[in-house]
């Protein structure tokens, strides 16, 4: 297959889950099929982005925009800007002329058997009418995240701003589903939810996966003390939230417990909220070179989300390294795993750190988790999951070859 894949901001470096799931799936495309990487981005001119990504991608066009990517106030006068669209600011500031002609340009030349969509925030690019078969890729269910973020801002300014986003992707949201062709979902939890917003629409469910050659399972670790570890981009809100309730509500009776053990908060960009987390017992290590290689250290991986959308990718992560995990249910959603058999699930700060605590003082039970896991995630392979999507958009191919179905209205349409 000719595949045109779109993806708003930068593929590199792949340092955040929606990245990692997108550069696995294209990697291994690209071993059997004909992909073209349309990578748009904005902020700073960046040439070696630029010149690594055709490196990888032989024949990737790459725009750049000098949209505003960075700053307070910078986007801020941004979100003002655009707040009359109907289109939520995630899916308006990530659309662009340039971009636009160059999607109309690949349709029309027929260069591509089939596109691709990566998220919904490239999606305002594409043309009104879609000429060839083109898939939404959605890694979450943008409405649910974004109502989940209302519900927990504390700053009424911030409160008001999520408010409105949510309303408008919930909008836009459900056009979107009924204009493309078809839709990939990461899960069979989307996948309902999505049904729920437009009954209509073509859904097919690829999972979550883990590149099992990166994330190996080693020893167990008896590390002394105690070693717990979080994961993820830490300017991120839902993982921001989730630091600043672990380190309250859960890690102090941790403490109690065990007085000489250790968290460190693992990611890139921590926000001033995240690093203000710092103390004798909390690091917060920022950008690292290799989250792997934190990972085989820990004792345990905890997973304390309260805001999210579909999968998590630092679950499977974890699993690979042979590390029992402590999540909330909203950490582990979407994910093929079961409270008791493969993981903890614990959705209060009580149950959490007894959780913690008690597999902390059983290393039997741990390492119970850490077999469990390890099998688990054994079949999740990033090269199944590419051989899934593959197969999903041959379908769309033939179907449309087959019905040519008629688009429904843009979501942008006037």
């Amino acid at each position: 297959m000719k595949i045109l894949w779109v993806k708003a901001g930068k593929l590199l470096p792949v340092d955040t889950g929606g990245k990692i799931r997108s550069y696995n799936i294209l990697r291994r495309l690209a071993r059997d099929h004909e992909v073209h990487l349309l990578s748009y981005y904005g902020g700073q001119r960046d040439v070696e982005y630029e010149a690594e990504i055709t490196r990888q991608w032989p024949g990737a066009e790459v725009i750049y925009t000098a949209a505003p990517d960075a700053g307070f106030l910078e986007q801020s006068l941004d979100y003002l800007r655009h707040l009359p669209s109907s289109a939520p600011y995630a899916v308006s500031k990530f659309t662009h002329p340039k971009v636009r002609r160059a999607i109309s340009g690949w349709f029309s030349q027929g260069h591509c058997e089939v596109a691709v969509c990566d998220f919904l925030s490239a999606s305002a690019n594409f043309p009104p009418t879609l000429p060839v078969p083109t898939v939404l890729f959605q890694h979450n269910v943008e409405t649910s995240l974004w109502r989940r973020l209302s519900e927990r801002e504390m700053n009424p300014a911030r409160k008001v701003a999520c408010a409105i986003e949510a309303a408008k992707m919930a909008r836009y949201e459900r056009r979107a589903l009924g204009w493309f062709h078809h839709v990939i979902a990461v899960s069979r939890g989307d996948r309902g939810q999505m049904l729920s917003m437009y009954q209509g629409c073509q859904i097919s469910v690829v999972p979550t996966g883990v590149d099992m050659s990166q994330y190996r399972a080693g020893p167990s670790s008896s590390a002394e003390p105690p070693f717990v570890v979080f994961t993820g981009s830490m300017d991120w809100e839902p993982n921001i939230d989730a630091m600043e309730y672990f380190c309250w509500d859960i890690w102090p009776a941790v403490l109690a417990a065990y007085p000489r053990a250790r968290f460190q908060i693992v990611g890139r960009h921590p926000h001033h909220k995240v690093r203000r987390l710092a103390s004798s017992s909390v690091e917060v290590t920022g950008t690292v070179s290799s989250v792997s290689d934190h990972l085989r250290n820990a004792t345990l991986v905890v997973v304390p989300l309260r805001i999210g959308g579909g999968t998590r990718l630092k679950i499977y992560e974890a699993m690979a390294m042979g590390k029992a995990v402590v999540s909330t249910s909203i950490g582990a959603e979407g994910l093929d795993v079961q409270d008791g058999r493969d993981l903890v699930l614990a959705d209060e700060p009580g149950s959490f750190s007894e959780s913690i605590i008690q597999l902390l003082r059983d290393a039997g039970l741990r390492h119970k988790y850490e077999r469990a896991g390890a099998e688990l995630v054994a079949g999740y392979d990033w090269s199944v999951i590419a051989r899934q999507f593959a197969t999903v958009l041959s379908g769309v191919v033939a179907d449309f070859a087959t019905d040519r179905p008629s688009s429904a209205p843009s979501p942008v349409a006037p």
